[in-house]
């Protein structure tokens, strides 16, 4: 028995790791738990840079931490990219399956009209003959 695969599993199957890594790396940063533990970070690196009473290793204005978060956004624009790019794939993949269910669902509905009006004049025919058939006794 053949096994089905819709367009989703199919372009699921496709990717590359590549691509795998970059949609899961911007599910994470694109989430929640990714800003909460963001935030304690750069909390937790102010406080014991102010409050360091033997080593500030980034003193204020925290250039050693704006130095890794333009690192960060630098990586982390072009992977948001790649993975938007692929989702647009996907939702043209979408589109085009749809589209082809439709056409299918169209050329079906056509044909049962065209059986449905076949039956309809059978009965009409048989309807008609009958009525001439009790006319002529």
């Amino acid at each position: 028995m053949a096994k089905h695969v819709n367009w989703h599993q199919r372009h699921t199957e496709e990717m590359t790791f590549g691509q795998r890594l970059a949609d899961s790396v911007a599910t994470g940063m694109g989430s929640w738990r990714f800003i909460i533990i963001q935030t304690v970070i750069v909390a937790v690196w102010m406080i014991l840079n102010v409050v360091g009473f033997v080593y500030h290793w980034d003193v204020y204005p925290y250039i050693l931490l704006n130095l890794l978060f333009s690192t960060q956004a630098a990586y982390a624009a072009p992977i948001i990219m790649m993975a938007q790019n692929r989702q647009n794939q996907r939702d043209r993949a979408q589109a085009d399956e749809d589209f082809r269910t439709n056409v299918e669902a169209k050329k079906e509905i056509e044909e049962l009209q065209l059986r449905l009006n076949n039956i309809e004049i059978d009965k009409l025919d048989k309807i008609i003959t009958m009525l001439e058939k009790m006319d002529k006794k």
